[in-house]
Order: C-alpha cells, then structure tokens, then sequence
C-alpha cells in the first residue's frame, strides 16, 4: 500500500480517488497535483513507484492538507468563540452555524430526538414542589 503524506493510500483505486483519503484534498487539488506531476488519473495507486511517490509528496507540500489543516480549522473556531460572534455561539451551543433551520432537520449536531410530553397545571405544580 503506497505511503502518501504519512497516510496509507487504497491501492485497488485509481489516483484520481485514491488522493482523496488524504484530509484537505479534493476533486480539484487532485487535478491540479496530477497535471503537475505528469500522472495519469486512470492509474492505480498499487503501480506507483518511488519516483512517482516522491514527485507527489512534493506537490503535495505547497497545499495545506493533514493535520496542519485540521489545526487551521479548530483555531479558526477557537477564535470565534473568543471573540463571542454569533457563529462561535452557536459553535459552542453545539448548533448549526449557517443558518439552517433546526425546529425539524439538523439532527447531525443536535443529537437523538427527545421527545418532550405536555404537562397539565396540576402536574408541573407537583414537580415544581419536588424540585425545591
């Protein structure tokens, strides 16, 4: 299994897909670092060899990807959240920072659902004499 930036990369895909396991790289890095290297997207990354590894290693080091990105990413966030933004609120609320709608949906960030009774007068008075 070909070794890339320190990540085991699937051998059994093709370059074009087989980059994409690498955090950071996308669609569009992988064009850009195949046209650099002269490598063809239709290879298998099983037929890599050293040479080819090390012309994308080096192409790879001008693109932020790895940890250096996730790094990049949590700061990012961290910083919102000091300055108290809204977006570093809703970040620290654990709740969707883009505006999505979260009545119904956004299950993702705000966990399993929970459903919540309706109460009658008497009943929430009886709870509210247990609390105290």
């Amino acid at each position: 299994m070909p070794r890339i930036a320190g990540i085991d990369i699937p051998e059994h895909l093709r370059l074009e897909y087989a980059l994409r396991s690498i955090y950071g790289v996308g669609k569009s890095n992988v064009h850009q670092l195949l046209a650099k290297t002269n490598l063809d997207p239709n290879k298998r990354a099983k037929g890599l060899t050293d040479a080819e590894i090390a012309s994308l290693q080096k192409a790879l080091e001008e693109i932020v990807y790895g940890g250096e990105l996730r790094r990049q990413v949590a700061q990012n966030i961290s910083r919102l959240k000091n300055i108290g933004s809204y977006r570093g609120y809703r970040h620290k609320a654990n709740l969707p920072a883009h505006g999505q709608r979260t009545k119904t949906n956004a299950r993702t960030k705000r966990g399993k659902r929970v459903t919540v009774g309706a109460f009658k007068k008497s009943d929430t008075a009886k709870v509210e004499t247990k609390a105290k």
